[in-house]
């Protein structure tokens, strides 16, 4: 019987103790482009962003960027949107490569866990991609900013980070490129962070219980 070969994604998550102080811990906040949002179907990956977080510190110049070539041609819309055109991808890595490339950047920087802004989708990408080269994705849940300003704010109810970065006066980045997406949230990220000290949430515990992740690696 055919089985998936395993692969997992490169995380302190599992040992870090429940009271481990949020400002002691490692975050890599992470973007992806897309040729659309079918990306369990006929879409690829195009692009992987990521910065450091210290703390509540983003460490702006510690950047992790690639392309990854879909083998599909890239829309106008999505190259108008993206500025990502086949030149660019044409002499990239296969996505597997690319997200290999990814997990090396998280090992070298000894992360604790994954954030995003609407995560789950960037998270869907990765298993997607893997899953056509026969491999299946073991990932412990990511720390999504939705969640975390659903917690703070629940009257916002929208999912456009440039809305939620001026909303909260965060610094901004040109937009749809995956490494200014992830600083973009980086910076929105270490605000509610901040927002979250001022409401006594200050380990690991205690942020996984407001993000609403703190169910078991899938």
């Amino acid at each position: 019987m055919f089985s998936k070969k395993k692969l997992t994604c490169p995380l302190g998550y599992d040992t870090i103790p429940l009271n481990k102080p949020i400002g002691e811990m490692t975050f890599i906040v992470f973007d992806t482009e897309t040729t659309g949002f079918r990306v369990n179907a006929e879409d690829r990956l195009l692009e992987i962003g990521a910065v450091l977080v210290k703390g509540s510190t983003v460490k702006d110049k510690t950047t992790f960027q690639t392309f990854s070539n879909p083998n599909r041609l890239i829309s106008r819309e999505i190259a108008e949107l993206t500025g990502i055109t086949a030149n660019d991808v044409e002499p990239a890595p296969s996505a597997y490569e690319a997200i290999s490339a990814f997990f090396d950047f998280l090992r070298q920087n000894k992360a604790d866990c994954l954030a995003g802004h609407y995560v789950s989708f960037d998270e869907l990408v990765l298993r997607s991609e893997l899953k056509r080269t026969g491999y299946s994705l073991k990932m412990p849940p990511s720390i999504d900013t939705l969640n975390l300003i659903g917690y703070l704010a629940p009257s916002y109810d929208m999912r456009d980070l440039e809305r939620y970065a001026q909303i909260f006066g965060t610094r901004m980045y040109p937009r749809h490129r995956a490494v200014n997406d992830a600083l973009t949230t980086a910076y929105l990220f270490v605000e509610l962070l901040e927002l979250l000290h001022d409401r006594k949430i200050n380990t690991w515990g205690e942020l996984l219980r407001v993000s609403g992740s703190g169910g078991q690696v899938p």
